[in-house]
């Protein structure tokens, strides 16, 4: 973890900065409240501010930030605090992983807020990105506060879990592109505000009592409950498995159709700690190469 920081023109510069792209970062699957620009740089949101990060050679760019906020929010948010050489070289220690860590070796996880990234994978389950995203900005838009207008684009911030609970479901499911979602996105939303779900407390539980307090809200299961435990709450033992990441277990590892339950044990214990980084660098390269892929493209 190198680098040297500079605060510059309302942007903060990361010198010399390995082990951060941010395609990698924004494009395998974790978050949804981004927008990619024409000139190839992401423009994201969290806490209430907006972000725009590019790489320029060896240097990582945050513009509309400052030295005090890329500090108290965006080092958090982009895990910076976090070693990735060394989880790399650990989990390089299996073949598989070390020509998956070629094609996604920028990837990072990202700490996001937990309310929001809740709602986000309720949304996600048997859902595409591209309408997820869509949902969510919807959602954002409708019930958020305006946060600014960056490059010609107005951003709103997430609404919270009291503003979601009293929404209508019929009015969510109409007119926010959830679908069958909203009921479970009014009913978890109520959940969390009376306390019923503490997710201030998910943080100090072991990954597994967290997942059982998580799976308490209607429409979150294992998978998106170990989404949701993994990019918001840090647990980096979380090894989600969906349909996608099952084919690319099944095709790397297993040679044949394998339970989840069992593909989420071999996780624990060929990965440990890290497990959730595995899964991360495995769903990048089998997407980018193709790999699990069904003759249909699904």
């Amino acid at each position: 973890m190198d680098y040297n920081i500079l605060e510059k023109d309302n942007s903060i510069i990361l010198k010399n900065m390995k082990d951060f792209e941010p395609e990698h970062i924004f494009e395998c699957g974790q978050a949804f409240r981004w927008k990619r620009e024409e000139d190839g740089s992401y423009t994201a949101v969290h806490r209430g501010k907006v972000v725009n990060v590019r790489r320029e050679d060896k240097d990582i760019i945050f513009s509309n930030t400052n030295r005090k906020d890329f500090e108290s929010i965006w080092y958090e948010y982009f895990d910076l605090g976090r070693d990735y050489s060394k989880i790399k070289k650990e989990l390089s220690k299996d073949p598989i992983l070390k020509e998956a860590i070629q094609f996604g070796e920028g990837i990072r996880i990202l700490n996001q807020d937990p309310y929001e990234t809740t709602i986000s994978f309720i949304i996600s389950a048997n859902n595409q990105i591209p309408r997820i995203k869509g949902s969510i900005k919807l959602i954002s838009e409708g019930y958020g506060k305006y946060i600014c207008t960056y490059k010609d684009e107005k951003y709103y911030s997430f609404p919270t879990a009291d503003i979601l609970a009293k929404v209508d479901v019929n009015e969510l499911e109409k007119n926010y592109k959830v679908g069958f979602r909203a009921k479970y996105i009014v009913e978890s939303s109520k959940m969390i505000t009376d306390k019923q779900v503490n997710l201030d407390a998910i943080y100090s539980l072991p990954t597994e009592k967290a997942q059982e307090q998580l799976m308490k809200l209607p429409g979150v299961g294992p998978k998106v409950s170990s989404c949701i435990l993994l990019f918001a709450f840090k647990k980096g033992d979380a090894f989600p498995v969906d349909v996608w990441v099952k084919r690319i277990m099944e095709y790397f590892y297993f040679k044949k159709d394998t339970r989840l339950k069992d593909i989420s044990s071999f996780a624990k214990e060929q990965f440990g700690s890290l497990a959730g980084f595995a899964q991360q660098y495995l769903y990048y390269y089998a997407r980018e190469q193709g790999i699990g892929k069904t003759k249909d493209g699904d």
